[in-house]
Protein backbone atom coordinates (compact mmCIF):
# COMPACT_ATOMS: atom_id res chain seq x y z
CA UNK A 1 0.00 0.00 0.00
CA UNK A 2 1.17 3.52 -0.78
CA UNK A 3 1.89 5.87 2.08
CA UNK A 4 -0.68 8.68 2.35
CA UNK A 5 0.57 12.23 1.82
CA UNK A 6 1.02 14.55 4.79
CA UNK A 7 -2.07 16.60 4.04
CA UNK A 8 -4.28 13.51 3.74
CA UNK A 9 -7.60 13.75 5.54
CA UNK A 10 -7.19 12.49 9.13
CA UNK A 11 -10.37 10.43 9.02
CA UNK A 12 -9.24 8.64 5.86
CA UNK A 13 -5.81 8.08 7.39
CA UNK A 14 -7.31 6.45 10.50
CA UNK A 15 -9.52 4.21 8.39
CA UNK A 16 -6.55 3.15 6.29
CA UNK A 17 -4.47 2.42 9.40
CA UNK A 18 -7.27 0.33 10.89
CA UNK A 19 -7.52 -1.60 7.65
CA UNK A 20 -3.81 -2.39 7.80
CA UNK A 21 -4.13 -3.62 11.38
CA UNK A 22 -6.82 -6.09 10.34
CA UNK A 23 -4.23 -7.82 8.13
CA UNK A 24 -6.96 -9.39 6.06
CA UNK A 25 -6.69 -10.33 2.43
CA UNK A 26 -9.16 -10.66 -0.40
CA UNK A 27 -10.68 -8.69 -3.23
CA UNK A 28 -12.95 -6.68 -0.94
CA UNK A 29 -10.06 -5.54 1.28
CA UNK A 30 -7.92 -4.65 -1.71
CA UNK A 31 -10.78 -2.67 -3.22
CA UNK A 32 -11.43 -0.79 0.03
CA UNK A 33 -7.72 -0.03 0.45
CA UNK A 34 -7.49 1.34 -3.07
CA UNK A 35 -10.61 3.41 -2.56
CA UNK A 36 -9.33 4.97 0.68
CA UNK A 37 -6.10 6.00 -1.06
CA UNK A 38 -7.72 7.41 -4.20
CA UNK A 39 -7.19 11.07 -4.97
CA UNK A 40 -10.82 11.39 -6.10
CA UNK A 41 -12.18 10.35 -2.70
CA UNK A 42 -9.70 12.65 -0.98
CA UNK A 43 -10.87 15.58 -3.14
CA UNK A 44 -14.53 14.85 -2.38
CA UNK A 45 -13.84 14.69 1.36
CA UNK A 46 -12.03 18.03 1.19
CA UNK A 47 -15.00 19.63 -0.56
CA UNK A 48 -17.37 18.14 2.03
CA UNK A 49 -15.24 19.42 4.92
CA UNK A 50 -15.12 22.92 3.48
CA UNK A 51 -18.89 23.02 3.00
CA UNK A 52 -19.55 21.75 6.53
CA UNK A 53 -17.09 24.25 7.95
CA UNK A 54 -18.37 27.17 5.90
CA UNK A 55 -19.99 28.72 8.96
CA UNK A 56 -16.52 29.43 10.39
CA UNK A 57 -15.50 31.37 7.28
CA UNK A 58 -17.30 34.67 6.80
CA UNK A 59 -16.22 34.75 3.15
CA UNK A 60 -17.96 31.47 2.34
CA UNK A 61 -21.73 31.85 2.37
CA UNK A 62 -24.51 31.86 -0.25
CA UNK A 63 -26.04 35.19 -1.23
CA UNK A 64 -29.36 33.45 -1.92
CA UNK A 65 -30.70 29.91 -1.79
CA UNK A 66 -33.33 30.12 -4.57
CA UNK A 67 -31.26 30.91 -7.65
CA UNK A 68 -33.33 28.56 -9.80
CA UNK A 69 -36.58 30.25 -8.77
CA UNK A 70 -35.07 33.65 -9.58
CA UNK A 71 -34.05 32.33 -13.00
CA UNK A 72 -37.60 31.14 -13.70
CA UNK A 73 -38.94 34.56 -12.72
CA UNK A 74 -36.43 36.22 -15.07
CA UNK A 75 -37.58 33.87 -17.85
CA UNK A 76 -41.18 34.92 -17.21
CA UNK A 77 -40.16 38.58 -17.45
CA UNK A 78 -38.21 37.95 -20.65
CA UNK A 79 -41.23 36.13 -22.07
CA UNK A 80 -43.24 39.36 -21.72
CA UNK A 81 -40.64 41.37 -23.65
CA UNK A 82 -41.10 41.62 -27.40
CA UNK A 83 -37.54 41.86 -28.74
CA UNK A 84 -35.52 40.39 -31.56
CA UNK A 85 -32.14 41.68 -30.40
CA UNK A 86 -29.19 39.32 -30.44
CA UNK A 87 -28.48 39.86 -26.73
CA UNK A 88 -32.09 39.05 -25.81
CA UNK A 89 -32.02 35.81 -27.80
CA UNK A 90 -28.64 34.79 -26.30
CA UNK A 91 -29.82 35.43 -22.74
CA UNK A 92 -33.09 33.56 -23.31
CA UNK A 93 -31.17 30.62 -24.80
CA UNK A 94 -28.60 30.56 -21.96
CA UNK A 95 -31.17 30.60 -19.17
CA UNK A 96 -33.03 27.64 -20.73
CA UNK A 97 -29.94 25.41 -21.17
CA UNK A 98 -30.22 22.23 -19.03
CA UNK A 99 -26.54 22.43 -17.93
CA UNK A 100 -26.92 26.00 -16.71
CA UNK A 101 -30.11 25.16 -14.81
CA UNK A 102 -28.42 22.07 -13.32
CA UNK A 103 -25.66 24.28 -11.91
CA UNK A 104 -28.24 26.56 -10.31
CA UNK A 105 -30.12 23.59 -8.82
CA UNK A 106 -26.85 22.28 -7.36
CA UNK A 107 -26.08 25.71 -5.93
CA UNK A 108 -29.51 25.84 -4.26
CA UNK A 109 -29.10 22.33 -2.84
CA UNK A 110 -25.81 23.35 -1.20
CA UNK A 111 -27.21 26.69 -0.01
CA UNK A 112 -30.20 24.91 1.56
CA UNK A 113 -27.96 22.24 3.13
CA UNK A 114 -29.79 19.58 1.18
CA UNK A 115 -26.62 17.46 1.20
CA UNK A 116 -26.90 16.47 4.86
CA UNK A 117 -27.82 12.82 5.42
CA UNK A 118 -31.13 12.19 7.18
CA UNK A 119 -30.28 9.76 9.95
CA UNK A 120 -32.41 8.75 12.95
CA UNK A 121 -31.19 9.72 16.38
CA UNK A 122 -29.77 6.63 18.06
CA UNK A 123 -28.65 6.96 21.72
CA UNK A 124 -25.13 5.55 22.18
CA UNK A 125 -25.91 4.04 25.58
CA UNK A 126 -29.27 2.48 24.71
CA UNK A 127 -29.88 -1.17 25.51
CA UNK A 128 -30.50 -3.43 22.57
CA UNK A 129 -34.01 -4.26 23.77
CA UNK A 130 -35.01 -0.61 24.33
CA UNK A 131 -36.94 1.33 21.71
CA UNK A 132 -35.27 4.49 20.42
CA UNK A 133 -37.51 7.50 21.00
CA UNK A 134 -37.26 11.15 20.06
CA UNK A 135 -38.81 14.16 21.74
CA UNK A 136 -40.08 16.84 19.35
CA UNK A 137 -41.34 20.23 20.49
CA UNK A 138 -43.29 22.53 18.14
CA UNK A 139 -44.73 25.95 18.86
CA UNK A 140 -48.50 26.00 18.41
CA UNK A 141 -49.78 28.81 16.18
CA UNK A 142 -52.63 29.59 13.81
CA UNK A 143 -50.81 27.60 11.12
CA UNK A 144 -51.75 23.90 10.95
CA UNK A 145 -48.94 21.57 11.95
CA UNK A 146 -49.15 19.97 8.54
CA UNK A 147 -49.43 16.29 9.44
CA UNK A 148 -52.12 13.63 9.76
CA UNK A 149 -52.30 10.61 12.05
CA UNK A 150 -53.99 7.26 11.80
CA UNK A 151 -54.38 3.96 13.62
CA UNK A 152 -52.05 1.30 12.23
CA UNK A 153 -54.24 -1.60 11.08
CA UNK A 154 -51.76 -4.27 12.22
CA UNK A 155 -50.48 -2.91 15.54
CA UNK A 156 -53.38 -0.65 16.58
CA UNK A 157 -50.88 2.10 17.45
CA UNK A 158 -51.20 5.77 16.53
CA UNK A 159 -48.74 6.65 13.75
CA UNK A 160 -47.98 9.65 11.54
CA UNK A 161 -49.90 9.01 8.32
CA UNK A 162 -48.29 11.78 6.25
CA UNK A 163 -46.30 14.97 6.62
CA UNK A 164 -47.34 17.87 4.39
CA UNK A 165 -44.45 19.37 2.42
CA UNK A 166 -43.64 22.89 3.56
CA UNK A 167 -45.75 22.66 6.74
CA UNK A 168 -44.49 23.22 10.29
CA UNK A 169 -43.89 19.51 10.90
CA UNK A 170 -41.97 19.18 7.64
CA UNK A 171 -39.86 22.28 8.29
CA UNK A 172 -38.85 20.90 11.67
CA UNK A 173 -37.20 17.94 9.92
CA UNK A 174 -37.99 15.79 12.96
CA UNK A 175 -41.41 14.27 12.18
CA UNK A 176 -41.72 11.67 9.45
CA UNK A 177 -44.45 9.48 8.02
CA UNK A 178 -44.55 6.16 9.86
CA UNK A 179 -43.32 7.53 13.20
CA UNK A 180 -45.24 6.01 16.12
CA UNK A 181 -46.82 8.53 18.50
CA UNK A 182 -46.16 7.44 22.10
CA UNK A 183 -47.32 10.54 23.97
CA UNK A 184 -48.52 14.09 23.36
CA UNK A 185 -47.77 16.73 26.01
CA UNK A 186 -46.91 13.93 28.44
CA UNK A 187 -50.22 12.12 27.90
CA UNK A 188 -49.73 8.51 26.68
CA UNK A 189 -51.80 7.75 23.58
CA UNK A 190 -51.85 3.96 23.95
CA UNK A 191 -55.39 2.61 23.39
CA UNK A 192 -56.54 6.06 22.26
CA UNK A 193 -58.13 6.91 18.90
CA UNK A 194 -56.97 9.63 16.49
CA UNK A 195 -59.95 11.70 17.63
CA UNK A 196 -58.70 11.45 21.25
CA UNK A 197 -55.26 12.67 20.18
CA UNK A 198 -56.87 15.51 18.25
CA UNK A 199 -58.72 16.60 21.41
CA UNK A 200 -55.41 16.71 23.31
CA UNK A 201 -53.86 18.88 20.62
CA UNK A 202 -56.83 21.25 20.48
CA UNK A 203 -56.66 21.83 24.23
CA UNK A 204 -52.90 22.47 24.17
CA UNK A 205 -51.44 25.94 24.54
CA UNK A 206 -47.97 27.25 23.77
CA UNK A 207 -45.74 24.38 22.74
CA UNK A 208 -46.74 20.86 21.76
CA UNK A 209 -44.40 18.03 22.77
CA UNK A 210 -44.45 14.74 20.87
CA UNK A 211 -42.79 11.56 22.07
CA UNK A 212 -42.19 9.48 18.95
CA UNK A 213 -40.68 6.15 18.00
CA UNK A 214 -38.93 6.87 14.69
CA UNK A 215 -39.75 4.78 11.65
CA UNK A 216 -36.27 3.73 10.58
CA UNK A 217 -37.50 2.37 7.27
CA UNK A 218 -39.24 5.62 6.41
CA UNK A 219 -37.08 8.39 5.01
CA UNK A 220 -37.91 11.88 3.91
CA UNK A 221 -38.82 12.37 0.28
CA UNK A 222 -37.62 15.10 -2.05
CA UNK A 223 -40.12 17.39 -3.72
CA UNK A 224 -41.23 16.33 -7.15
CA UNK A 225 -40.82 18.86 -9.95
CA UNK A 226 -43.97 17.72 -11.78
CA UNK A 227 -46.47 20.39 -12.85
CA UNK A 228 -49.99 19.45 -13.95
CA UNK A 229 -53.03 21.30 -15.25
CA UNK A 230 -56.19 20.44 -13.35
CA UNK A 231 -58.99 19.28 -15.64
CA UNK A 232 -61.78 19.45 -13.04
CA UNK A 233 -62.91 21.60 -10.12
CA UNK A 234 -62.18 20.43 -6.59
CA UNK A 235 -63.33 21.59 -3.16
CA UNK A 236 -62.07 19.73 -0.10
CA UNK A 237 -65.06 20.97 1.91
CA UNK A 238 -67.36 18.95 -0.40
CA UNK A 239 -65.21 15.81 -0.27
CA UNK A 240 -66.30 13.56 2.62
CA UNK A 241 -63.35 11.18 2.13
CA UNK A 242 -60.37 13.49 2.42
CA UNK A 243 -58.35 12.56 5.54
CA UNK A 244 -58.32 16.17 6.70
CA UNK A 245 -60.48 18.92 5.19
CA UNK A 246 -58.21 21.62 6.61
CA UNK A 247 -55.25 20.05 4.78
CA UNK A 248 -57.06 20.04 1.42
CA UNK A 249 -56.08 22.23 -1.51
CA UNK A 250 -58.99 23.70 -3.47
CA UNK A 251 -58.52 24.37 -7.16
CA UNK A 252 -60.43 25.12 -10.34
CA UNK A 253 -60.31 23.58 -13.78
CA UNK A 254 -57.33 25.07 -15.62
CA UNK A 255 -55.22 25.78 -12.51
CA UNK A 256 -51.59 24.67 -12.76
CA UNK A 257 -50.52 22.65 -9.73
CA UNK A 258 -47.03 21.77 -8.52
CA UNK A 259 -47.21 18.13 -7.40
CA UNK A 260 -44.64 17.89 -4.61
CA UNK A 261 -45.37 14.32 -3.47
CA UNK A 262 -47.04 11.26 -5.00
CA UNK A 263 -46.05 8.84 -2.23
CA UNK A 264 -49.68 8.12 -1.30
CA UNK A 265 -51.65 6.15 -3.88
CA UNK A 266 -54.86 8.10 -3.17
CA UNK A 267 -53.85 11.53 -1.91
CA UNK A 268 -51.15 13.66 -3.53
CA UNK A 269 -49.59 16.78 -2.04
CA UNK A 270 -49.58 19.89 -4.21
CA UNK A 271 -49.31 23.68 -4.33
CA UNK A 272 -50.84 26.08 -6.81
CA UNK A 273 -48.10 27.23 -9.17
CA UNK A 274 -46.93 30.75 -8.51
CA UNK A 275 -48.26 31.01 -4.94
CA UNK A 276 -45.82 31.97 -2.19
CA UNK A 277 -47.40 29.62 0.37
CA UNK A 278 -44.87 26.84 0.96
CA UNK A 279 -47.20 24.41 2.78
CA UNK A 280 -48.62 21.83 0.39
CA UNK A 281 -52.23 20.64 0.44
CA UNK A 282 -53.94 17.32 -0.22
CA UNK A 283 -55.61 16.64 -3.57
CA UNK A 284 -57.11 13.39 -4.93
CA UNK A 285 -54.61 11.35 -6.92
CA UNK A 286 -55.14 10.55 -10.58
CA UNK A 287 -56.19 6.97 -9.75
CA UNK A 288 -58.71 8.11 -7.13
CA UNK A 289 -60.24 10.80 -9.33
CA UNK A 290 -60.45 8.49 -12.34
CA UNK A 291 -62.30 5.99 -10.18
CA UNK A 292 -64.74 8.67 -9.10
CA UNK A 293 -65.39 9.81 -12.68
CA UNK A 294 -65.95 6.22 -13.81
CA UNK A 295 -68.37 5.76 -10.94
CA UNK A 296 -70.19 8.98 -11.92
CA UNK A 297 -70.56 7.83 -15.52
CA UNK A 298 -71.77 4.39 -14.52
CA UNK A 299 -74.26 5.83 -12.04
CA UNK A 300 -75.44 8.73 -14.21
CA UNK A 301 -74.24 8.53 -17.85
CA UNK A 302 -75.67 11.98 -18.56
CA UNK A 303 -73.73 13.59 -15.71
CA UNK A 304 -71.60 16.47 -16.96
CA UNK A 305 -71.06 18.55 -13.85
CA UNK A 306 -67.65 17.06 -13.06
CA UNK A 307 -68.31 16.76 -9.33
CA UNK A 308 -66.43 13.96 -7.56
CA UNK A 309 -68.40 10.83 -6.72
CA UNK A 310 -68.91 10.03 -3.06
CA UNK A 311 -67.40 6.60 -3.41
CA UNK A 312 -65.89 5.34 -6.65
CA UNK A 313 -64.32 2.31 -8.22
CA UNK A 314 -60.96 3.29 -6.80
CA UNK A 315 -62.40 3.46 -3.30
CA UNK A 316 -63.50 6.66 -1.66
CA UNK A 317 -60.15 6.85 0.12
CA UNK A 318 -57.21 4.71 0.99
CA UNK A 319 -58.47 2.28 3.60
CA UNK A 320 -56.89 3.45 6.82
CA UNK A 321 -56.78 6.97 5.49
CA UNK A 322 -60.57 7.38 5.36
CA UNK A 323 -61.92 10.34 7.25
CA UNK A 324 -64.23 10.04 10.27
CA UNK A 325 -67.36 10.22 8.09
CA UNK A 326 -66.28 7.69 5.47
CA UNK A 327 -68.84 4.89 4.99
CA UNK A 328 -66.16 2.87 3.16
CA UNK A 329 -64.47 2.25 6.50
CA UNK A 330 -66.59 1.71 9.63
CA UNK A 331 -63.77 2.75 11.95
CA UNK A 332 -62.46 6.32 11.84
CA UNK A 333 -58.72 5.86 11.63
CA UNK A 334 -57.20 9.14 10.52
CA UNK A 335 -57.44 12.78 11.44
CA UNK A 336 -55.35 15.89 11.23
CA UNK A 337 -52.89 17.29 13.68
CA UNK A 338 -54.66 20.59 14.21
CA UNK A 339 -54.82 23.44 14.17
CA UNK A 340 -53.13 22.55 11.17
CA UNK A 341 -78.66 12.74 -26.21
CA UNK A 342 -79.88 15.05 -29.11
CA UNK A 343 -77.63 15.47 -32.16
CA UNK A 344 -77.83 18.97 -33.71
CA UNK A 345 -78.43 19.47 -37.43
CA UNK A 346 -75.43 20.77 -39.36
CA UNK A 347 -75.19 22.36 -42.77
CA UNK A 348 -72.14 20.30 -43.70
CA UNK A 349 -70.85 17.08 -42.16
CA UNK A 350 -67.17 17.47 -41.47
CA UNK A 351 -65.29 14.49 -40.11
CA UNK A 352 -67.56 11.92 -41.67
CA UNK A 353 -67.40 9.22 -38.99
CA UNK A 354 -70.01 7.72 -36.72
CA UNK A 355 -69.97 9.38 -33.31
CA UNK A 356 -69.10 6.90 -30.62
CA UNK A 357 -69.52 7.91 -26.99
CA UNK A 358 -67.40 5.04 -25.71
CA UNK A 359 -64.50 6.14 -27.91
CA UNK A 360 -64.93 9.79 -27.02
CA UNK A 361 -64.96 8.98 -23.33
CA UNK A 362 -61.81 6.90 -23.57
CA UNK A 363 -59.86 9.85 -22.12
CA UNK A 364 -60.80 10.41 -18.48
CA UNK A 365 -59.81 14.00 -17.65
CA UNK A 366 -58.08 14.42 -14.30
CA UNK A 367 -54.64 15.98 -14.56
CA UNK A 368 -52.38 16.68 -17.54
CA UNK A 369 -48.63 17.05 -17.01
CA UNK A 370 -47.53 20.40 -18.40
CA UNK A 371 -44.41 22.47 -19.05
CA UNK A 372 -43.86 26.06 -20.15
CA UNK A 373 -43.58 26.72 -23.89
CA UNK A 374 -41.82 29.97 -24.70
CA UNK A 375 -42.73 31.97 -27.83
CA UNK A 376 -40.71 30.98 -30.88
CA UNK A 377 -39.71 33.91 -33.11
CA UNK A 378 -41.22 33.47 -36.56
CA UNK A 379 -43.34 30.47 -35.54
CA UNK A 380 -46.81 31.42 -34.28
CA UNK A 381 -48.98 28.72 -32.74
CA UNK A 382 -52.23 28.01 -34.64
CA UNK A 383 -55.37 29.49 -33.07
CA UNK A 384 -58.20 26.94 -33.05
CA UNK A 385 -61.80 28.02 -32.39
CA UNK A 386 -63.87 25.09 -31.17
CA UNK A 387 -67.57 25.10 -30.48
CA UNK A 388 -71.03 23.94 -31.39
CA UNK A 389 -72.54 24.62 -34.83
CA UNK A 390 -74.38 27.93 -34.76
CA UNK A 391 -72.51 29.36 -31.76
CA UNK A 392 -70.75 31.98 -33.92
CA UNK A 393 -67.16 30.72 -34.11
CA UNK A 394 -66.96 31.16 -37.90
CA UNK A 395 -68.15 34.76 -37.59
CA UNK A 396 -65.55 35.39 -34.89
CA UNK A 397 -62.89 33.85 -37.15
CA UNK A 398 -63.90 36.14 -40.04
CA UNK A 399 -63.86 39.23 -37.82
CA UNK A 400 -60.50 38.31 -36.30
CA UNK A 401 -58.93 37.92 -39.76
CA UNK A 402 -60.48 41.23 -40.86
CA UNK A 403 -58.59 43.06 -38.07
CA UNK A 404 -55.26 42.20 -39.72
CA UNK A 405 -55.48 40.07 -42.89
CA UNK A 406 -51.69 40.04 -43.27
CA UNK A 407 -51.26 38.55 -39.82
CA UNK A 408 -54.29 36.27 -39.36
CA UNK A 409 -54.83 33.69 -42.11
CA UNK A 410 -57.08 30.68 -42.55
CA UNK A 411 -55.99 27.75 -44.73
CA UNK A 412 -57.75 27.25 -48.06
CA UNK A 413 -59.86 24.08 -47.94
CA UNK A 414 -59.64 21.32 -50.54
CA UNK A 415 -62.67 19.96 -52.38
CA UNK A 416 -63.45 17.38 -55.04
CA UNK A 417 -66.49 19.24 -56.39
CA UNK A 418 -66.29 20.75 -59.89
CA UNK A 419 -64.96 24.28 -60.15
CA UNK A 420 -67.50 26.97 -61.09
CA UNK A 421 -66.72 29.51 -63.79
CA UNK A 422 -66.83 32.35 -61.26
CA UNK A 423 -64.35 30.63 -58.96
CA UNK A 424 -60.58 30.85 -58.95
CA UNK A 425 -58.56 27.80 -57.97
CA UNK A 426 -56.58 28.50 -54.80
CA UNK A 427 -58.81 31.35 -53.64
CA UNK A 428 -62.05 29.95 -52.22
CA UNK A 429 -61.02 26.30 -52.62
CA UNK A 430 -58.20 24.10 -53.85
CA UNK A 431 -59.91 21.96 -56.50
CA UNK A 432 -58.60 18.39 -56.87
CA UNK A 433 -60.00 15.12 -58.20
CA UNK A 434 -61.91 12.80 -55.91
CA UNK A 435 -59.32 10.05 -56.48
CA UNK A 436 -56.47 12.34 -55.41
CA UNK A 437 -58.33 13.52 -52.35
CA UNK A 438 -59.31 9.98 -51.30
CA UNK A 439 -55.67 8.92 -51.57
CA UNK A 440 -54.49 11.87 -49.48
CA UNK A 441 -57.15 11.11 -46.86
CA UNK A 442 -55.95 7.49 -46.69
CA UNK A 443 -52.38 8.74 -46.19
CA UNK A 444 -53.46 10.93 -43.27
CA UNK A 445 -52.69 14.26 -44.91
CA UNK A 446 -55.98 15.88 -43.81
CA UNK A 447 -56.55 17.17 -40.29
CA UNK A 448 -60.29 17.11 -41.03
CA UNK A 449 -62.40 15.91 -43.92
CA UNK A 450 -66.02 15.16 -44.77
CA UNK A 451 -68.55 14.69 -47.51
CA UNK A 452 -71.45 16.91 -48.52
CA UNK A 453 -73.83 16.11 -51.41
CA UNK A 454 -71.37 13.59 -52.85
CA UNK A 455 -68.36 15.94 -52.76
CA UNK A 456 -65.37 15.75 -50.42
CA UNK A 457 -64.11 18.72 -48.38
CA UNK A 458 -61.11 18.97 -46.07
CA UNK A 459 -58.12 20.86 -44.65
CA UNK A 460 -54.57 19.54 -44.93
CA UNK A 461 -51.94 19.63 -42.22
CA UNK A 462 -49.45 20.93 -44.79
CA UNK A 463 -51.56 24.04 -45.44
CA UNK A 464 -51.57 24.79 -41.69
CA UNK A 465 -47.81 24.28 -41.40
CA UNK A 466 -47.16 26.54 -44.40
CA UNK A 467 -48.97 29.40 -42.65
CA UNK A 468 -47.16 28.75 -39.35
CA UNK A 469 -43.73 28.67 -41.04
CA UNK A 470 -44.49 31.97 -42.78
CA UNK A 471 -44.68 33.72 -39.41
CA UNK A 472 -48.41 34.36 -39.62
CA UNK A 473 -51.15 33.14 -37.27
CA UNK A 474 -53.18 30.26 -38.67
CA UNK A 475 -56.83 30.57 -37.55
CA UNK A 476 -58.98 27.43 -37.70
CA UNK A 477 -62.61 26.71 -36.82
CA UNK A 478 -62.80 22.95 -37.40
CA UNK A 479 -65.48 20.44 -36.50
CA UNK A 480 -64.98 19.50 -32.85
CA UNK A 481 -64.12 15.89 -33.68
CA UNK A 482 -60.97 17.14 -35.44
CA UNK A 483 -59.50 18.34 -32.14
CA UNK A 484 -57.85 15.00 -31.40
CA UNK A 485 -56.00 15.20 -34.73
CA UNK A 486 -55.07 18.86 -34.31
CA UNK A 487 -53.79 18.78 -30.74
CA UNK A 488 -50.34 17.31 -31.43
CA UNK A 489 -46.69 18.26 -30.74
CA UNK A 490 -46.37 18.86 -34.49
CA UNK A 491 -48.90 21.73 -34.59
CA UNK A 492 -49.01 22.85 -30.92
CA UNK A 493 -52.35 24.67 -31.28
CA UNK A 494 -53.95 27.07 -28.80
CA UNK A 495 -57.56 25.91 -28.51
CA UNK A 496 -60.27 28.42 -27.60
CA UNK A 497 -63.72 27.07 -26.76
CA UNK A 498 -66.46 29.39 -27.99
CA UNK A 499 -69.46 28.72 -25.78
CA UNK A 500 -72.96 30.17 -25.93
CA UNK A 501 -74.52 32.31 -23.20
CA UNK A 502 -77.50 30.90 -21.25
CA UNK A 503 -80.48 29.96 -23.44
CA UNK A 504 -82.57 33.06 -22.72
CA UNK A 505 -79.62 35.34 -23.40
CA UNK A 506 -78.69 33.35 -26.53
CA UNK A 507 -82.17 33.85 -27.99
CA UNK A 508 -82.30 37.54 -27.06
CA UNK A 509 -78.89 38.48 -28.51
CA UNK A 510 -79.35 36.55 -31.77
CA UNK A 511 -82.82 37.94 -32.36
CA UNK A 512 -81.61 41.48 -31.60
CA UNK A 513 -78.80 41.04 -34.14
CA UNK A 514 -81.21 39.48 -36.70
CA UNK A 515 -78.90 36.46 -36.91
CA UNK A 516 -79.57 34.03 -39.74
CA UNK A 517 -79.66 30.30 -39.11
CA UNK A 518 -76.48 28.40 -40.00
CA UNK A 519 -78.14 25.01 -39.89
CA UNK A 520 -79.27 25.15 -43.54
CA UNK A 521 -76.98 26.00 -46.45
CA UNK A 522 -77.64 29.50 -47.84
CA UNK A 523 -80.27 30.01 -45.17
CA UNK A 524 -81.98 33.38 -44.93
CA UNK A 525 -84.29 32.50 -42.05
CA UNK A 526 -83.88 33.08 -38.33
CA UNK A 527 -82.89 30.40 -35.82
CA UNK A 528 -85.74 28.33 -34.41
CA UNK A 529 -86.15 27.72 -30.68
CA UNK A 530 -85.25 24.08 -31.26
CA UNK A 531 -82.00 25.13 -32.93
CA UNK A 532 -81.13 27.41 -30.02
CA UNK A 533 -81.68 24.48 -27.64
CA UNK A 534 -79.54 22.29 -29.91
CA UNK A 535 -76.69 24.81 -29.68
CA UNK A 536 -76.78 24.64 -25.88
CA UNK A 537 -76.98 20.84 -25.78
CA UNK A 538 -74.23 20.38 -28.35
CA UNK A 539 -71.99 22.87 -26.55
CA UNK A 540 -72.41 21.03 -23.25
CA UNK A 541 -71.61 17.73 -24.90
CA UNK A 542 -68.49 19.06 -26.63
CA UNK A 543 -67.28 20.57 -23.36
CA UNK A 544 -67.95 17.31 -21.54
CA UNK A 545 -66.04 15.19 -24.07
CA UNK A 546 -63.23 17.55 -25.08
CA UNK A 547 -63.06 20.20 -22.37
CA UNK A 548 -59.70 18.90 -21.17
CA UNK A 549 -58.17 20.13 -24.46
CA UNK A 550 -59.29 23.76 -24.13
CA UNK A 551 -56.70 26.41 -23.27
CA UNK A 552 -59.30 29.15 -22.89
CA UNK A 553 -63.07 29.69 -22.94
CA UNK A 554 -64.87 32.68 -24.44
CA UNK A 555 -68.61 33.18 -24.02
CA UNK A 556 -70.01 34.56 -27.27
CA UNK A 557 -72.74 36.69 -25.74
CA UNK A 558 -72.18 39.68 -28.02
CA UNK A 559 -69.65 39.69 -30.85
CA UNK A 560 -67.71 42.86 -29.94
CA UNK A 561 -66.57 41.85 -26.42
CA UNK A 562 -66.04 38.24 -27.55
CA UNK A 563 -63.79 39.47 -30.37
CA UNK A 564 -61.85 41.66 -27.93
CA UNK A 565 -61.19 38.60 -25.75
CA UNK A 566 -60.11 36.62 -28.80
CA UNK A 567 -57.64 39.34 -29.83
CA UNK A 568 -56.14 39.29 -26.32
CA UNK A 569 -55.78 35.52 -26.52
CA UNK A 570 -54.08 35.80 -29.93
CA UNK A 571 -51.59 38.32 -28.53
CA UNK A 572 -50.93 36.24 -25.42
CA UNK A 573 -50.10 33.14 -27.48
CA UNK A 574 -47.48 35.06 -29.44
CA UNK A 575 -45.87 36.97 -26.58
CA UNK A 576 -46.11 34.99 -23.32
CA UNK A 577 -44.72 31.65 -22.11
CA UNK A 578 -47.73 29.35 -21.68
CA UNK A 579 -48.33 25.91 -20.18
CA UNK A 580 -48.63 23.11 -22.73
CA UNK A 581 -48.62 19.29 -22.49
CA UNK A 582 -45.16 18.24 -21.28
CA UNK A 583 -44.97 15.68 -24.10
CA UNK A 584 -44.82 18.55 -26.62
CA UNK A 585 -41.39 19.58 -25.33
CA UNK A 586 -39.81 16.13 -25.13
Amino acid sequence: MDTPSENWDPALTRLLSSLKEVQAEGEDVAFLSELLQSKQLHALVQVHNKIVAKGKDDKFFPLLSNAMQVTLEVLDLLGNVVSVSKEYQQLLSLLQKPHFQAILCTHDAVAQKDYYPHLPDVPSDADEEEETVKIVQLVKSDEPLGATIKTDEETGKIVIARVMHGGAADRSGLIHAGDEVVAVNGVPVESKTPADVLAILQSSEGTITFKLVPAFSKGGSRESKVRVRALFNYSSAEDPYIPCKEAGLNFKKGDVLHIVSQDDAYWWQARREGERIMRAGLIPSRALQEGRIIHDRQTDPQSMDGKPALCGAAGGASGADCGPQTPCSPTPTATALLPCKSTPKVKKIIYDITENDDFDREVIPTYEEVARLYPRPGLARPLVLAGAPGVGRNELRRRLIATDPDKFVTPIPYTSRPQKQSEQNGKEYMFVSRETMEQDIAEGKFIEHGEYKGNLYGTTAESVETIVNSGRVCVLSPHWQALKVLRTPRLRPYIVFIKPPPLERLIATRQAAHARSSFDKDSSRAFTEEEFADIIRSSNRINFLYGYMFDEEIENDELAPALAQLLKAAWRVQSEPLWVPASWLQ
